[in-house]
């Protein structure tokens, strides 16, 4: 093992497509140290060899499939793994998260990473198992969906698998792993360009674990405060993330009529509470995960994974549609096609409302649900409409107009909340790195409503504590973990007594206090200590025997996030992307109330002084030196292509 530290394997594997040759990817401990895994990991890889002339269909881009040092070692819902790319639909550097059971695989193979490039003339599935490397011709597997390629897998090990979508390069194509997906930014097209159909990988090595017996006791304990948890021990288990949906229509934030409006009226037809009393079976979970919010329903026969809160609302509000069997059965259609049920929707939205306006006679209109489920059939093979459909949102704007409501960032589309009434997460929605993504935004929408309630409205204290998210979600990412785990960190007395005079005065105080949290965010590592609430710092040491206090923490956080943004500086990235459609900033979602606007540019040129950034959006020189990035934006010597795909135009939206 070419580490000292715990929680690595010590390896990196690359597969050259185009030639079979397998080869070890040198990643040094100092780099560990800085990068630390996941997605931070993924973005040093891909910033050292990216030029920023590649495209995402094109030998020079990479697939890297990456794991956290805590993936594998028994802590709270860590089995999460990473794949980063060159988007289809951004033309950018994109990260996409996912559960099932592949990272902890690659893991028990040897490995942290793997690492994909160039195109295999044949259709192939991959098979790894330890040192040994297998390629397997495909056609036998080509054309079939998700669920049934992966019943012709070993069943023995971890696998990731395309679906139709994926092979015919929809560009909001995902990628799954047992009924979990990878579904955001289009990385399923990357993998069907490269002609693999499936990565199976497999081993019998052990994640070496620095302190075993201090993390084994730190575990049992954060597994009990994890169940006595409002949300983590109850919310999350007995209503998923759909719980939300109700939560969204009391603040005006359930994404409605393709964002027109912040409500649904007919919500109580597709929320939590309906999904968990009607349809539900059982609850399931990730490996190693004890919150287990994932829903099972009942299709065809079969019991399969149910609809997401995203899935929910934006096929359910943000198409005027109030029945939620179809939805149930949408879900499973798209999962097994393999496409992004938020960019699916957000597209089909957006198709309906061009069709309202005269602006494409495509057929489609709010609320007539019949020709769904032959249109993603459509998409997924590129047939008729769906050719076109299969593009997303930006694509289609600039093709037939309508960019005022073509709801998405960077050519992202949004998920469900609406940031007219969370403005904090409408600044977030545009500054990720990745496009219109309400994790890579920093999710400050929990803040504003979702766990505690600071005014929504307000831009005050939004841009630090949008920063300060941000970290947090880079690291957890990193590390192996699933989000959810951080929700414990917010004091159960604030979730469980809402109108308490102290969580009022909490709530009132703290966008406030954008100062104090500015100074921990420029001034972080004097803060080396375990907070009590936090215990992901603690496991980090007794993991890998590295020193993480929590201003470490956040100062790598900041470092991953800020890397990614150098990348796609390379791109051609700077402030004029880093906006949201007219529909978000100029057009009141309540008619009579003029804050209920995004004040984007205010809020932007705040966040970009507090990241240390000039006002184009740029990283400072001085800023990549105090995160040890120098030479991060230095062009290494290789040939590549133009970035945009046909149809984008890089500054044009908003």
């Amino acid at each position: 093992m070419d580490t000292k530290y715990g929680g690595y394997m010590g390896k990196v594997m690359k597969i050259n497509l185009t030639t079979r040759e397998i080869s070890d990817y040198p990643f040094s401990d100092r780099e560990r140290e800085l990068f630390i895994g996941g997605k931070i990991m993924a973005a040093k890889i891909l910033s050292d060899n990216l030029t920023g002339k590649e495209t995402s269909f094109s030998d020079g881009n990479m697939l890297v499939i990456t794991t956290g040092p805590l993936t594998g070692t028994g802590a709270p819902s860590s089995s999460r793994f990473n794949i980063s790319s060159l988007s289809p639909q951004t033309g950018l550097i994109a990260s996409s998260n996912c559960g099932g059971s592949f990272g902890y695989f690659l893991k028990k193979a040897g490995y942290d990473a793997l690492i994909l490039q160039g195109k295999s003339e044949e259709h192939i599935r991959i098979v790894i198992k330890n040192d040994r490397v297998s390629f397997h011709n495909a056609d036998d597997l080509w054309g079939m969906r998700t669920g049934e390629t992966q019943e012709h897998l070993p069943v023995r090990g971890g696998n990731i698998v395309i679906g139709p979508a994926g092979e015919n390069l929809v560009k909001y194509a995902c990628v799954v792993s047992q009924e979990r997906v990878a579904g955001r930014a289009g990385l399923g097209a990357v993998m069907g360009w490269m002609n693999v159909k499936a990565v199976t990988v497999s081993g019998n090595k052990t994640v070496p674990v620095f302190n075993e017996a201090k993390n084994k006791q730190l575990n049992k304990k954060w597994y009990s405060n994890l169940r006595a948890h409002p949300l983590t021990g109850d919310v999350l288990p007995r209503l998923g993330t759909a719980n939300l949906v109700s939560t969204m229509q009391m603040r005006g934030i359930l994404a409605t009529k393709n964002f027109t409006f912040g409500q649904f009226e007919e919500f109580e037809k597709v929320n939590g509470e309906l999904l968990a009393e009607k349809y539900n079976i059982v609850n399931k979970g990730c490996l190693s995960c004890p919150i287990k919010c994932a829903r099972t329903v009942a299709i065809d026969g079969k019991e399969v994974k149910g609809p997401e809160l995203e899935t929910l609302g934006l096929l359910g509000g943000g198409i005027l549609n109030n029945n939620i069997e179809l939805i149930l059965r949408w879900n499973y259609e798209l999962d097994e096609l393999g496409m992004d049920t938020i960019s699916a929707a957000s597209t089909l939205a957006w198709a309906m409302e061009a069709c309202e306006k005269g602006l494409w006679d495509n057929g489609l209109g709010f609320g007539e649900t019949g020709v769904i489920s032959k249109l993603w059939e459509d998409i997924a093979y590129r047939r008729g409409i769906g050719n076109e459909l299969a593009e997303g949102t930006r694509w289609l704007s600039n093709k037939y107009g309508g960019r005022e409501f073509a709801i998405n960032s960077k050519g992202l589309e949004l998920s469900a909340y609406e940031p007219r009434r969370a403005v904090g997460q409408g600044l977030g929605y545009a500054i990720s790195n990745r496009g219109g993504c309400h994790i890579n935004g920093g999710y400050l929408v929990f803040l504003e409503g979702l766990g505690i309630s600071i005014n929504p409205q307000t831009r005050h204290g939004k841009p630090d504590l949008t920063m300060m998210m941000q970290d947090l979600m880079e690291m957890l990412s990193a590390t192996g973990q699933c989000i959810f785990t951080s929700y414990a960190m917010f004091p159960g007395p604030l979730i469980k007594n809402p109108n308490s005079f102290y969580t009022r005065g909490i709530n009132r105080i703290l966008p406030y206090m954008g100062g104090a949290v500015r100074l921990m965010n420029k001034f972080p590592l004097p803060l080396q200590f375990h907070l009590p609430v936090f215990p992901q710092t603690r496991c980090f040491e007794y993991v890998t025997g590295m020193k993480m206090g929590f201003g470490k923490y956040l100062r790598t956080g900041e470092r991953g996030y800020t890397l990614e943004r150098s990348i796609n500086n390379k791109f051609g990235i700077d402030s004029r992307d880093d906006v949201l459609p007219a529909r978000l900033t100029q057009t009141p979602q309540v008619a009579d109330d003029p804050r209920t606007t995004v004040p984007l540019d205010r809020m932007k040129a705040v966040y970009y002084r507090a990241r240390g950034w000039d006002k184009n959006g740029l990283p400072t020189t001085s800023t990549l030196k105090k995160l040890k990035l120098e030479g991060v934006n230095d062009i290494p010597e290789r040939s590549g292509l133009k970035n945009l795909e046909l149809g984008d135009d890089l500054h044009g939206q908003g």
